[in-house]
């Protein structure tokens, strides 16, 4: 018995070629099941594309329970640098993203609203650094690729609650529970990230108190401040509010320990927007090799001008750089 298929079959037949994910394949397959005509000529047809949707359908299962354990919960470092934000339930990560970034995370009173790493963009004089919003850690819940995603990172952002009654033992358990993940958080002097012993990781960190609006007695503050270690900095903040949030740009900044540096062109005025950033200590030589690898392999010389050098002079590859120093390179 002949199928007497419509023409349309054939036309959305064609989109299995193209369809990439087994989802978009589900779909189609979806599709055509409803355009065949139901009778005893296409019951071979009917059960072979209910097989494969099956087959599809336990592939893109499999593809999801991989993500959520793997990949999906990487996120590619973008940007200056990359600063995860951790935190107790309603601490105000998510706020406080928000409020240094455009991006518009949820934001809930629910206290377990953010499941997978939110990353956004926050902007600090002519480049960006990479803030990422994490689900919230307790004495009893973490995700299990947290410590991986802090591993990874340059940089973190801890939150200490000043409006919860417990916001002071909430942080402690939450710096226990990393480091039970053999997770060091190191305040100041902010030394480069140091890995010792098999994967325990020590990296740079900051504190941001947030709420600081809901602060009923300023004494509380200095009394977390005598509780948690003196080698951690802790900023007071309104994400709410935004009071002090233009301190905490500056300090995330300077915690990732990095240098702005401009290229100009030989004959033209400099332009003071997008500029390289390098690691602090870092010479004119490498910034040759960001530039262009030709720069590289046939430097010359470079003039430099900035606040620690005299306009247009003259220096070697081996010259240390500052920071918004511009360079002029020569072959």
């Amino acid at each position: 018995m002949p199928a007497n298929l419509p023409p349309q079959y054939l036309e959305i037949e064609r989109k299995l070629k193209t369809a990439a994910s087994p989802e978009e394949k589900i779909i189609i397959y979806e599709e055509l099941l409803r355009l065949v005509p139901k009778h005893k000529g296409t019951e071979k047809l009917q059960a072979m594309m209910k097989s494969k949707m099956a087959k599809l359908k336990n592939l893109a299962q499999k593809k999801t329970v991989t993500a959520r354990h793997g990949a999906g919960h990487k996120v590619k470092p973008s940007g200056a640098g990359q600063v995860i934000i951790i935190g107790a339930p309603n601490s105000g990560k998510s706020q406080l993203l928000q409020a240094l970034t455009d991006a518009k995370p949820l934001i809930s009173e629910n206290p377990f609203s953010t499941h997978d790493p939110y990353p956004a963009m926050m902007s600090y004089d002519n480049i960006h650094i990479q803030l990422v919003d994490t689900p919230p850690v307790t004495p009893d819940y973490m995700e299990d690729w947290i410590p991986d995603l802090i591993k990874s990172a340059d940089a973190v952002l801890l939150m200490l609650d000043l409006a919860a009654g417990t916001g002071l033992e909430t942080f402690l358990a939450l710096v226990e529970r990393l480091s039970a993940k053999r997770i060091v958080f190191s305040g100041r002097p902010l030394l480069p990230r140091e890995k010792w012993e098999r994967g325990t990781c020590r990296i740079k960190t900051l504190v941001a108190a947030n709420k600081n609006d809901l602060l009923e007695d300023p004494e509380l503050l200095e009394l977390y401040r005598a509780e948690i270690d003196p080698a951690f900095e802790i900023f007071p903040v309104s994400a709410l509010t935004g009071d002090g949030l233009g301190m905490l740009r500056k300090e995330i900044f300077n915690m990732l320990e990095i240098i702005r540096v401009y290229s100009k062109t030989p004959g033209h005025k400099a332009e003071l927007i997008n500029p390289f950033t390098l690691a602090q200590g870092s010479n004119v030589m490498d910034m040759a090799k960001l530039v262009h690898k030709d720069f590289a392999d046939n430097f010359n010389f470079a003039r430099i001008w900035g606040n620690h050098a005299y306009d247009g002079q003259r220096v070697n590859r081996s010259h240390i750089l500052e920071d918004e120093d511009i360079i002029e390179l020569h072959t």
